[in-house]
Order: C-alpha cells, then sequence, then structure tokens
C-alpha cells in the first residue's frame, strides 16, 4: 500500500515535491497558510485537501509520513513536532540552521523509532549515482581534487546566504563520493546587496586521505553553470548538470611521473550514459521506500548533521575573517602583509612583499627576507635567518640555528631540529646548546621530510617527501628515504639529469646548465 504523505508549504520548491508525491499517489494533504495556497495546490494536485493549520490537517486523516519544504529557520521544529506526531518526515536541506538543532532532530527521530530523510537532491541524481560507482569501482583512482561550481543570476534571498542557499547539494555529494567527513574546513565570501547576507561564497576542505576539495556558489553570474569537477589519480570526470546532453564526461587524462618528469597524459572525453531518470522523482520514491520499509535513507539524519558541520565551520571561518591583515611590529617595511592571527614579535625584519599567514608567529631577532611566503601555522625561531624568495608551506616550525638562503622551498609538516639528544628533564636552551642547519639556495625539502641538526644542503639539492637526513646533502642532490640517500642529480630548473649507475651528461637537456663538474664526482653510497 502506498504510504499517505502530509506536504508542508508548496512555495518554490515545495510544489515540486507536490507534484512529485502526487503522481507516486502518496500526497495525501497540503499544509500552507499562504493565500495562494489553496489555488497552487488545486493547479499540481487537483483534489488534494489544502489546510491552513497543522493540527487540523493531522485531524483530518491517518498519515504515514510528511514531506517539509517551509522556511529553513522552522525545520527543526516542525520535524520535532512531526515526528512526536507518530511520522516519517522528509525534509528539504538544510535539516537545521544549527548542528544542535540537527542533534534535537536526531534525538527525536531516535525517540519515536521514525526516519528522517533530508532534501539533499544530487545524491539521487543519476549522473552522481553513476560516478559513485566509477569511484568505487576504481576506474578513476584515488580521489584527488573536487571542485563544484554552482553560479546563477538569482534567486537572491532574504533569509538565508549563498553558502546556506546553494552548498548543501555539493556539500553532500562531495562526502558521498570522498566517504569521509573533512578534517578542516575554510571560508570566505562577498557582502555586497544586502548587510550580512553573502551572495558569493568559496569554501575549501580538506580530508585525511590527503583529497582536497572546493565548492564556489554565487547568485552574482552572468550565467548558470552546475559543475562539478573529480580529479583521480588514474582520470577525471565531470558532471555538468546545466548542459542539455553529455552531462557525464570521462577524461583518461591527467600527469604521469616518467624518468623523474611531469608528463601529460591527455585523451577525447567519452560521454558516460546514464539511466535517465528525473531525480526529484527518484527522492520522492526513496522515501516513500523508506517509509514501507522503515530503512535508513541514503540521506539520513546524520548525512544532515554532518553536512550541518561544514556548513556551520565554513560560516564561522567566513564570519571571522573580517579583516586581512593588521599592522606589523616588524622594524623594517610597511610593504609586506601580516594575517591579523599572526604574532610578529619586536625586533623582527621583514622583507618587502612578504607574505605572512595564518596562525604563524615570527620571534624576536629573526630576519625575514623579501618575497616569502609563510604558510599557516609556521612557527619561526628567535634569531633565524630566512632568505629571500623563500617559501615555508603550512606546520613548519624553523629553530634557532637554522639558515635558509634565497628561494628555498619547505613542503608541508617537514621538520627541523637544534638539539640531537634531547631531554624533557634537562633543557638545553640558548645559542650555545643549539647545533646549526644550513639549507643552500634554492633547495627543496619535501613534505614531512627531517632534517637532522649539525647537517648542510647543498643548493638546488632535492629532498624528497617523508626522508631522514642524518649527512650532508650536496649541491643538486636527490635524496631519498629513511636514512636518506642520494639517487640522482637535479638540476636547477627542476629537470633530474641523472641516476645512479648511468653516465652524468656535461649539460642539461632543458636548460643547457653545465654539469661537468659532476662528471668525475663519486656520489655518496
Amino acid at each position: 500500500m502506498t504510504p499517505r504523505v502530509l506536504m508542508f508549504g508548496v512555495g518554490r520548491w515545495g510544489k515540486n515535491i507536490a507534484r512529485n508525491l502526487h503522481d507516486l499517489g502518496a500526497l495525501a494533504a497540503i499544509v500552507d497558510p499562504s493565500p495562494s495556497a489553496s489555488e497552487v495546490g488545486a493547479a499540481i494536485a487537483p483534489g488534494i485537501p489544502v489546510f491552513a493549520d497543522m493540527q487540523e490537517a493531522l485531524r483530518s486523516g491517518e498519515f504515514d509520513g510528511a514531506a517539509i519544504a517551509t522556511p529553513a529557520a522552522t525545520h527543526a521544529d516542525l520535524a520535532i513536532t512531526l515526528l512526536d506526531a507518530g511520522l516519517h518526515v522528509f525534509v528539504e536541506k538544510p535539516l537545521a540552521l544549527t548542528v544542535e538543532d540537527g542533534l534535537r532532530v536526531a534525538d527525536a527521530a531516535r525517540a519515536a523509532g521514525k526516519q528522517v530523510m533530508v532534501g539533499h537532491l544530487l545524491l539521487h541524481h543519476p549522473a552522481i549515482r553513476k560516478a559513485k560507482q566509477l569511484v568505487e569501482s576504481g576506474e578513476l583512482g584515488r580521489i584527488r581534487t573536487m571542485y563544484s561550481h554552482r553560479l546563477n543570476l538569482g534567486t537572491v534571498r532574504k533569509e538565508e546566504n549563498a553558502l546556506w542557499s546553494f552548498a548543501p547539494h555539493d556539500i553532500s555529494v562531495i562526502l558521498h563520493l570522498i566517504g569521509q567527513s573533512p578534517s578542516r574546513t575554510s571560508c570566505t565570501g562577498g557582502v555586497f546587496l544586502q548587510p550580512g547576507i553573502h551572495d558569493t561564497t568559496l569554501t575549501s576542505m580538506q580530508f585525511e586521505n590527503g583529497a582536497f576539495a572546493h565548492i564556489y556558489v554565487s547568485w552574482l553570474h552572468p550565467f548558470k553553470e552546475h559543475r562539478l569537477v573529480i580529479v583521480g589519480e588514474k582520470k577525471m570526470l565531470v558532471f555538468e548538470d546545466s548542459r542539455l546532453d553529455n552531462k557525464l564526461l570521462l577524461y583518461d587524462c591527467g600527469i604521469d611521473i616518467v624518468a623523474g618528469d611531469p608528463v601529460k597524459r591527455s585523451q577525447d572525453a567519452i560521454t558516460v550514459d546514464y539511466e535517465n531518470t528525473e531525480p526529484l522523482r527518484n527522492e520522492c520514491a526513496h522515501f516513500l521506500h523508506c517509509i514501507k520499509e522503515n530503512s535508513v535513507p541514503l540521506t539520513d539524519v546524520q548525512n544532515g548533521i554532518d553536512v550541518l558541520r561544514i556548513l556551520q565551520d565554513a560560516q564561522a571561518d567566513m564570519e571571522n575573517d573580517v579583516s586581512p591583515a593588521r599592522e606589523s611590529t616588524a622594524n623594517a617595511g610597511d610593504d609586506h602583509f601580516v594575517h591579523e592571527t599572526a604574532i610578529v614579535d619586536d625586533n623582527v625584519t621583514i622583507g618587502a612583499q612578504t607574505k605572512i599567514w595564518h596562525w604563524s608567529h615570527i620571534q624576536s631577532g629573526s630576519t625575514v627576507g623579501e618575497r616569502c611566503s609563510i604558510g599557516q601555522n609556521v612557527n619561526v625561531g628567535n634569531n633565524v635567518t630566512i632568505g629571500n624568495a623563500c617559501k615555508i608551506q603550512n606546520n613548519v616550525s624553523v629553530y634557532e640555528g637554522v639558515r635558509l638562503e634565497d628561494y628555498v622551498f619547505c613542503g608541508p609538516s617537514m621538520v627541523f631540529t637544534n638539539i640531537l639528544n634531547p631531554r624533557s628533564e634537562y633543557p638545553q636552551r640558548g645559542g650555545d646548546h643549539y647545533i646549526a642547519t644550513h639549507v643552500g639556495k634554492s633547495a627543496s625539502i619535501g613534505a614531512n621530510a627531517t632534517i637532522v641538526c649539525g647537517n648542510s644542503i647543498g643548493e638546488y639539492a632535492f629532498i624528497g617527501a617523508g626522508a631522514v637526513v642524518t649527512r650532508d646533502v650536496r649541491p643538486h642532490a636527490i635524496v631519498l628515504g629513511n636514512p636518506a640517500r642520494e639517487i640522482g642529480l637535479i638540476c636547477k630548473c627542476g629537470k633530474t639529469i641523472w641516476h645512479r649507475n648511468s653516465e652524468i651528461p656535461g649539460a642539461c637537456p632543458r636548460c643547457d646548465f653545465d654539469f661537468a663538474q659532476y662528471a668525475s664526482n663519486e656520489s655518496p653510497a
């Protein structure tokens, strides 16, 4: 027997849900106090009663479920009331406006023994179902990045911003395809039309498995664009819902590392076929199935809460980003950038055009050269010297005793040390205890590498990700492993020009740099 569903709200989107429920034979009544509700109801569902009062509607008959498409601020309380009345509930996104309210809905569902389904429509789109199959089959390989653009001119909302209005769809899809919640969420946006309501936002998410995603939404865009790009280590998939045909395209393309060099691989896109069904019809049918079987929906209450957490974190980050920079206490130059959350001690020299980002700390006595980029959560210790145009990525500590020449690259979370035998019980503080580390011009140190103090890194050397350097590294050397071992030489332009047990060329084939000086120089074991 088809479940009987009570529909709440037949406005901009609710009338579409009501139409599909009616076509599926499940719409039993409509509740909407607006003057036009009866007219809308008669047009989309002739013969279905329309009530202005919820209690009157509940008394009018027996119902199995309810669908909510009212303003977002009413979702949580209305869902709880209907759960308490013994109904399964479908809630159009977002589930609520706070995680706390979402948890209240989850508690009410648990107490009532009923299901809550959240209207994350794209998870019921046949193209997204096909994308999920391709991801799970390994066709794309491990997901590296995902990009989602949801842009249009209007419809502008007054009760919620573009983030809360548009981004839940894309957040739910990204969580569904990656299979985990992000470890970090950040967001920025712009307010142009109405005070306090962001018209355009850019949300970024980082995941424990190394994947990265961003979501760009706006109702101030000259044309409609609904595009999702999934970049895998093997292939790439593009879903463009705003196209009339060929919406899902598979690209056999990417960047392969061949003999140490990045090589582009590109083939023509292949159209991926999928079942041509209406996503909203699929969503409504799924809700009716969950009512009949009392089964957990694909977009259940926990899924709604997970999306709420990301929205709430993104909103908080966006609201906290009220000022891009603050005045630095550095003693040289006023043409550099210091984020408002960063700390720069007195007696610090910062060169022109250098940028110091979120939550970083530059300690007294240090010198940072020109055109440097100091990433998030970087600590530069006392009396450190950093040359010009250095790039220090997130979560790096450059301790006292470390000296970086010009153009040094320090990858995310790499580690410098300055004491060989540290003991908490017997602290060793001050310059006399610290052992110096010198990093030559244009050397690159990969993510999570460790440089044991007392060693020097030669100019243009390349330290692989995760390597542990326990002795000097000669100029241009490529070293990998724990402990790090030289495996070849690299040119200043970044091209690998020699591997062990092969002949060293006289010149780099890319930039003609002369390597004759290394021809008789045996590599370390």
